[in-house]
């Protein structure tokens, strides 16, 4: 075997290897989507058939008139919206002072922020309830949006990217008389839409698919977010399996939406944020 039959044989070994898990990845999609269109003696009688002999369409109406699905859809969407327009804000300022701006401290502060992402949140969840309650904020969207409103990951990745950025930009910016705010806004957050692409996808994903968090912080279904909801009322139709799944599938659109709307700009943010 010469040279190129063997770069030609890796290559098909590869594409394959990438088929298989294509296959793996997308497969529980549409498992679930032929689930939500069976009738329930279809999916008791034969739950392993992928296709549905007969198409029950009846879940994707049944489910907005027994249960306020929009209400919960609208809750997932205010939150997790309101969630990464603040983070990106608070994360991107943060993350330029830790990387341009001199001043005491600096490493040793962003190390402590770094050691909070090693901390789960099954540890900090009392403390963070108590703080609310006391604050008057459970079941409220305050509540839910201000604990989340900047992490430690998201100053990390905003870091990493003004690492990239030459410093001749912000230099002339000072030369011209600009205060740092000026040219944080200015000059630096214009060059930072891969980045911020990039880190809204995380957030968003993150908060939208959450569970334990917006259960712990709401009890009523006027603040209750989608997958909260969800889990709650798969108790109540447990049975009704198809009318859980069709929940879930109607669920999981908006993080496929937002990431196929920024998969242009998610490669090279993710690329633009690596260490130097």
């Amino acid at each position: 075997m010469n040279r190129r039959q063997s770069v030609d044989l890796g290559r098909w070994i590869i594409g394959l290897l990438l088929i298989v898990l294509a296959v793996a990845t997308i497969f529980p999609f549409i498992w679930m989507a032929s689930t939500s269109v069976k009738p329930m003696g279809e999916v008791l009688g034969s739950p392993e058939r992928l296709l549905p002999v007969t198409y029950d369409f009846s879940t994707y109406t049944k489910i907005w008139s027994e249960v306020p699905f929009g209400r919960y859809f609208l809750n997932s969407l205010v939150f997790s919206c309101s969630v990464v327009a603040i983070a990106l804000f608070l994360n991107s300022m943060a993350g330029y002072a830790f990387a341009r701006l001199q001043f005491k401290g600096r490493n040793l502060l962003f190390i402590l922020i770094l050691c909070t992402m090693m901390i789960p949140f099954q540890v900090t969840m009392t403390p963070l309830f108590l703080i609310i309650y006391k604050l008057g904020m459970i079941d409220t969207y305050q509540g839910l949006i201000i604990p989340r409103a900047a992490d430690a990951f998201g100053i990390f990745m905003m870091r990493q990217f003004f690492l990239t950025l030459p410093k001749d930009l912000e230099e002339s910016g000072r030369i011209d008389g600009a205060s740092e705010f000026r040219i944080y806004f200015r000059i630096m957050l214009p060059l930072c839409k891969p980045a911020f692409v990039t880190l809204g996808v995380f957030i968003f994903m993150g908060n939208w698919n959450d569970l334990l968090y917006p259960l712990l912080l709401t009890n009523s279904e006027q603040f209750r977010p989608i997958q909260a909801a969800i889990a709650l009322f798969a108790g109540k139709y447990g049975t009704d399996y198809s009318f859980v799944l069709t929940g879930l599938l109607l669920a999981s659109v908006p993080t496929l939406a937002a990431y196929l709307f920024a998969q242009r700009f998610f490669v090279s943010g993710i690329a633009m944020t690596g260490i130097k």
